[in-house]
């Protein structure tokens, strides 16, 4: 495929940066449209320490392996103890050779300290160069192509930047039904600027010939796909090799810049699975299916992640936001000299059982009385474990101190720093403020879309601060330390008290509160009055706390197993605006049968026209009757297969499977069909008979191949009727 080459000066957006021989090719879309590769020099660095006899022994095999490099002697900080380091500082002239030479010293030098070493490259030139994915830059270039000059002319903390205007070209099956390889092989729809046309595997010559026809006329800076990591681009793939015709998919010859294997893991208690990333050189790869900030913040979120934490749109698009704080930490750290070890080692600190009990506690919940209340209020603190590390300090190297005895997180052993400025809070106070900027901008609207950039931005920023809380005890995360996490959440449940206290000492009632959520009851109270109790809580906390608004009514859900005691995360809620707030019923989770959650849904439809409870009875009957007409078509077998479809998530490998559950039997039947998961993929099935003495009879997988296979009605009556009871049987509560 022909490239834009450029020479002279030009301006324009940075969107990606890939290792090349001599430096690093970075891509640019100028502002009438071209895209250009031009190569950056860029030598990167890692650090050693160790035996003056051991380094020069590493600095021969470099040598003698024919890698070129230079190297001197430099002083750095570490991190956890604030001094100086003196560590030798060997600078890679070629980045193709960056990765073999560390692992050359890392088999032959094992007693070496490492740092700064595993970064990937396109990050650690982003934070070498102060440059970042989507920056817009004014360059100088030479005839070949390479970079004379440079300069940044925006900053990752910029609330007002400039985006490109990007060509996009979509690719998906022509059918939606789930994963496309757990049924029949749907044709190919390519969306380009003038329509959608459908491309028919059945003649793979002509169905590439004409893809690559259609990228190289729209030449797209991002290729938008359905399942394209997992299912598109290797299919494509295999067509290419077996009729010897080359994709064009990349816009060098590089048919694909890398192939990410997939992989399963074990986090918190659930099984995750992502799958492979097929990722290009010159324009984007997204796979719609395989991104969670895409499905969390669109496409304005992404490239807000991606800027802010440095790390390459395409990898960003796939990467969990841990990694993203991650790197954000990693860039101040580059920026501030500190060094970033190989292999973290910082054990837990040890502590008597007692200890632990007192400190390791976790979030405060004041669990609701059962039942329906009115006039509810909802206080949220705004992102509060991220503002308690920078309002107290909290960051690993400032908790522990011994310098100042006197500050102690409560009902901790734990003393935080009051002279030395913590990491953490440097990292995170920024974006706090930044987050704040876009929520302010919103509140200033009248009526602020959900898909307003600024709405989008703010809500990737914050699933960044949700994660650094977690990172911050997470064991293997790079300055992590479960002492500061152990801070974090005695210095929260001592704010959710204060203000509880507060509350209660002007009259209200305290009906809920969860980690950084306050449910408080008044009659009569207005919005100025919660208002005015927000401002002098964050006031006296430091902690800002908002009105998250009033409810005509709230009710909080019994636990199935002890009537007597709600369950803290299962509530229904209309705000006085008419808005729905719902946890832990059937419409929030994803794994129950659209069918199901459809009922709900329209019943709680007509009980939300309710202004108080007492209308809300009034409703029942109507309620009830969407119910009884449901149960009907459901009983005479009127409801499609595909609105009874379940979603699970496979807890291990179909082989590793001991009994005969019903996750067991679909993914054998798959397995049957040549169709191998993974444990932490999904699989999608219908209850057929799950009382059948026959494993295989209780469910099949979705979509179903035998034309006469018929649902068990018995058993969706039952999850309907469930779902609807708690809805036609209010609970008295406070009215």
């Amino acid at each position: 495929m022909p490239l834009n080459s450029v020479s002279g000066d030009l301006k324009g957006w940075l969107l990606d940066a890939e290792p090349a021989s001599g430096g690093m090719t970075v891509w640019i879309k100028t502002e009438d449209g071209l895209n250009c590769p031009v190569l950056f020099p860029f030598s990167p660095r890692f650090c050693l320490s160790g035996s003056p006899e051991i380094l020069e022994g590493a600095l021969r095999i470099l040598e003698r392996a024919n890698i070129r490099f230079s190297h001197q002697t430099v002083e750095k900080w570490e991190f956890m103890s604030g001094e100086p380091r003196i560590v030798r500082e060997i600078a890679i002239a070629d980045p193709m050779t960056f990765s073999v030479a560390v692992r050359l010293l890392t088999k032959r030098c094992e007693s070496l300290s490492f740092y700064d070493s595993d970064i990937p490259l396109p990050q650690k030139f982003f934070y070498e160069t102060g440059l970042f994915p989507l920056a817009f830059v004014a360059l100088s270039v030479d005839t070949e192509g390479r970079l004379r000059e440079s300069a940044c002319l925006d900053s990752p903390w910029s609330t007002d930047y400039r985006l490109p205007e990007l060509r996009i070209v979509t690719l998906a099956p022509e059918e939606e039904r789930g994963h496309p390889r757990y049924g029949f092989p749907p044709a190919l729809a390519i969306g380009t600027s003038d329509g959608v046309r459908v491309l028919n595997g059945e003649e793979p010559g002509l169905l590439l010939e004409t893809l690559n026809t259609r990228i190289r006329q729209d030449d797209p800076d991002l290729l938008l796909t359905s399942w394209g990591d997992d299912w598109i681009f290797p299919g494509l793939y295999a067509l290419s090799a077996r009729t010897g015709i080359p994709l064009e998919l990349s816009r060098t010859a590089v048919t694909k810049k890398s192939s990410r294997k997939a992989r399963t893991w074990f986090s918190y208690g659930k099984v995750h699975f992502r799958p492979g990333a097929c990722l290009l050189s010159g324009r984007w790869h997204i796979d719609r299916t395989n991104s969670f900030i895409l499905k969390e913040a669109g496409l304005d979120g992404l490239f807000e992640q991606a800027r802010l934490t440095r790390i390459p749109v395409q990898e960003m698009a796939r990467t969990s936001t841990g990694t993203g704080i991650t790197s954000l930490q990693l860039a101040l750290a580059v920026r501030k000299k500190i060094l970033i070890p190989w292999r973290k080692n910082e054990p837990e600190s040890f502590g008597t059982a007692l200890e632990l009990l007192e400190t390791d506690k976790g979030g405060m919940v004041f669990l609701p009385p059962p039942g329906f209340h009115e006039s509810v209020a909802e206080l949220d603190f705004a992102s509060m474990y991220p503002s308690l590390m920078v309002r107290f300090n909290i960051s690993p190297e400032t908790v522990g101190c011994s310098c100042c005895p006197g500050n102690r997180a409560p009902g901790t052993r734990h003393t935080v720093c009051t002279r030395r400025s913590g990491f953490i809070p440097e990292v995170l106070a920024p974006l706090l403020e930044k987050r704040q900027i876009y929520k302010d901008r919103l509140a200033k609207r009248s009526v602020p879309h959900k898909n307003d950039p600024d709405n989008l931005r703010q809500k990737a920023l914050k699933w960044l601060l949700v994660v650094s809380f977690g990172y911050l005890g997470y064991k293997n995360a790079r300055f992590g330390r479960i002492e500061a996490h152990e801070c974090v959440t005695a210095y929260g449940r001592e704010v959710l008290l204060k203000a509880k206290e507060m509350a209660e000492d002007r009259g209200f009632r305290v009906l809920h509160g969860i980690v950084d959520s306050l449910w408080i009851q008044k009659q009569g109270m207005t919005r100025d009055v919660c208002e005015e109790l927000a401002r002098e809580i964050g006031k006296e906390t430091g902690i800002p706390l908002n009105l998250e608004g009033i409810y005509r009514w709230i009710g909080f859900f019994s636990s199935r197993t002890s009537p007597s005691i709600a369950v803290p995360n299962r509530f229904l809620g209309v705000f006085k605006t008419g808005e729905i707030k719902v946890r832990g019923l059937e419409i929030r989770r994803r794994d129950a049968p659209p069918f199901v959650r459809q009922v709900q849904q329209k019943m709680l439809d007509i009980l939300a026209r309710a202004e108080n409870m007492e209308e809300y009875r009034r409703l029942i009957p109507k309620a009830r009757s969407v119910l009884e007409e449901a149960l009907e078509v459901l009983s005479e077998g009127r409801v499609p297969l595909s609105q009874l479809v379940f979603r699970k998530t496979l807890s291990r490998s179909p082989a590793e499977f001991e009994r005969a559950t019903i996750t067991a039997i679909v993914s054998r039947e798959l397995l049957g069909r040549g169709i191998c998961l993974a444990a932490g993929e999904p699989v999608h099935y219908v209850l057929t008979d799950v009382r059948n003495r026959d494993p295989a009879e209780r469910a099949r997988a979705w979509p179903v191949l035998a034309p006469d296979v018929t649902y068990d009605r018995k058993k969706y009556r039952e999850l309907i009727l469930r779902a609807a009871e708690p809805l036609l049987n209010p609970r008295e509560g406070s009215l």
